[in-house]
């Protein structure tokens, strides 16, 4: 079950400094529509900030779901394509055989107990490749996604995640 939110690691003044970040990729949707706080831009400034592949994948994926006759489109391809482009190569991390294998099994375990149907299946192999990555580097996860990462957190307390509120 859910903890409370006073329970969770939430992105605060006192917290800004600390380890390196692993980016979710909600959080590069927020920055580009706006929507992250003040706080969480002063922790991605205060810290160094790292990318995974799997957040370059769900950025792709909204670009092949797109419609290209849509006017907006071409905009939303040149943020995304800048955006990508713009992480630098050294700070941009590939999963490696042993993230993948134990991700599936942590993700199935998220499935079963949060009842998930098909379409949310992948969206929760994506977070636990991304929660099990993070680990494995040393990484903290930055994340609105509070969720699914409240659940891995209490499934392997050893991750490190910090949580923020989208603005609305």
């Amino acid at each position: 079950m859910r903890r409370e939110e006073n329970e969770l690691p939430f992105v605060s003044e006192e917290r800004i400094g600390g380890q390196a970040l692993l980016l979710d990729t909600c959080v590069y949707i927020d920055q580009m529509q706006g929507r992250t706080p003040e706080v969480v831009e002063a922790l991605i400034a205060a810290r160094q900030a790292h990318h995974s592949t799997v957040a370059i994948q769900e950025l792709m994926h909204t670009i092949g779901v797109l419609d290209p006759e849509e006017g907006r489109s071409s905009a939303v391809v040149d943020v995304i394509r800048a955006l990508v482009l713009s992480m630098p190569a050294h700070r941009t991390f590939v999963p490696d055989a042993d993230v993948l294998g134990r991700s599936a099994l942590l993700s199935g375990m998220l499935c079963r107990l949060q009842s998930y149907s098909n379409d949310r299946k992948l969206r929760a192999l994506l977070d636990c490749v991304l929660f099990l990555q993070s680990q494995k580097l040393g990484f903290t996860v930055l994340t609105a996604n509070i969720v699914d990462f409240d659940i891995l957190l209490q499934l392997l307390p050893a991750g490190r995640v910090l949580f923020y509120r989208r603005k609305h």
